[in-house]
């Protein structure tokens, strides 16, 4: 019997899991690509998982030990490789001939210089002519008459998790999420804590343009629409110049 996952990988799972909208996306750009696939902050395997169940080879990065513990044993059979790594210091032995970026990943990081470096080892890690999409939140959308989004919530072993966004705070380059987690113990006991995160805002263009000082030319961009409890993003699509 696999042991109960650990708590960072139950929050990942709670928040992230559910999310497949973009999931068709990955599937084509995998379909094209000849070669392996570098999954960044692959968490506990979403993307990576869904991509190797359909025969692609995937290496899934993540500075979590926890969530790549958690990745490992649900890959167990698949062609997937975990590496725990930062993504903005990273080496592969071998070029990968796709690399993606979803959720925003990349704006998760603090600023320019953590994307630039970032940018950098991805462009060192691509074959020539290899691909590097990321998924950005451009600006939040604006509010309107929906109701407010219902928990997202999870069962494990008798213990239920529930994380609810409380808040999206919207400041200069930057959208603070703020979600209200509670936990209830299978003998009923509550327990609430607070999570943060922040997403630094940036348009298209300016990836664009960051992604040219790391060799990486603009390709094209795909929307993702959004879901009931989700908003849509812009995935930029990147190649690595040739001689680079």
């Amino acid at each position: 019997m696999s042991a109960t996952p650990a708590v960072a990988a139950i929050w990942h799972d709670v928040e992230c899991a559910s999310y497949a909208a973009d999931l068709p996306l990955w599937e084509e750009l995998a379909a094209s690509a000849d070669g392996e696939i570098l999954d960044l902050g692959c968490g506990t395997g979403r993307v990576a998982l869904h991509l190797a169940r359909r025969g692609h080879t995937v290496i899934g990065l993540d500075r979590d030990a926890e969530l790549l513990a958690a990745l490992a044993e649900r890959a167990q059979g698949l062609p997937v490789e975990p590496l725990h790594a930062d993504a903005r210091e990273f080496a592969l032995d071998r070029p990968v001939a796709l690399a993606l970026a979803p959720m925003q990943t990349l704006q998760l990081l603090a600023g320019r210089e953590d994307r630039l470096a970032c940018l950098r080892h991805v462009a060192a890690t691509l074959t020539p002519g290899g691909r590097f999409a990321a998924a950005i939140l451009e600006e939040m959308p604006p509010p309107d008459d929906s109701p407010p989004p219902l928990p997202d919530v999870r069962e494990v072993n008798g213990w239920v998790y529930s994380s609810l966004a409380l808040e999206a705070a919207v400041g200069p380059g930057e959208i603070v999420i703020h979600r209200r987690r509670e936990t209830v113990s299978p003998d009923g006991g509550l327990s609430t804590e607070a999570s943060r995160v922040r997403i630094a805002t940036f348009p298209a263009e300016q990836l664009e343009e960051e992604a040219a000082r790391a060799g990486l030319r603009s390709v094209e961009r795909h929307p993702i629409g959004p879901t009931d409890i989700h908003v849509g993003s812009t995935v930029v699509v990147l190649a690595k110049e040739e001689g680079r």
